[in-house]
């Protein structure tokens, strides 16, 4: 599982929001959010550039945790 620290979450939307982008280019992704610690586990064949670019698609700043 690759874990990113993703700033600007703060509500069960923002959770949809990303679990959506991250699922939108791998439907199987496995997407796991933590509001408190800002952080977005994602288990996905997806490298973490692409799953960098799904999140900043979305709004949100993203990177490698």
């Amino acid at each position: 599982m690759q874990v990113f620290n993703v700033q600007g979450m703060s509500c069960g939307h923002c959770v949809k929001a990303i679990t959506q982008a991250v699922q939108a280019k791998d439907p199987a992704a496995s997407v796991r959010v933590d509001l408190a610690a800002k952080e977005v586990g994602v288990d996905s064949a997806l490298t973490a550039e692409q799953v960098i670019a799904a999140i900043t698609e979305e709004g949100y700043d993203a990177k490698v945790a």
